[in-house]
């Protein structure tokens, strides 16, 4: 089943990416409580840094489980969207 939203940690993007027409997400548009959204922000933002310093793989890998766990987090609050997850550090789908 293809996603309906991404989690993707890409530079510049808002850590959620629309799926299906493109483009990213607030976490507010899409209705996802305030500390969750304010974890994502935060978790994109460590990803950006991630960017700057060269997607070291230690770092790029407990970004990615950080950012799994975000996705079951945000599927739980949107049960009706199926969620994916994108790796930047990867630049490849993990799920």
């Amino acid at each position: 089943m293809k996603p309906d939203i991404l989690i993707d940690g890409m530079l510049s993007g808002t850590g959620l990416r629309d799926a299906v027409n493109g483009g990213y997400l607030r976490a507010d548009f899409v209705g996802l409580p305030p500390l969750l959204a304010a974890d994502i922000a935060e978790w994109q933002s460590k990803y950006e840094s991630a960017h700057f310093a060269g997607f070291p793989e230690s770092l790029v890998t407990r970004l990615d489980k950080e950012g799994l766990t975000i996705l079951s987090r945000v599927q739980s609050e949107l049960p009706d969207k199926v969620v994916g997850y994108f790796s930047n550090g990867k630049m490849k789908r993990l799920a």
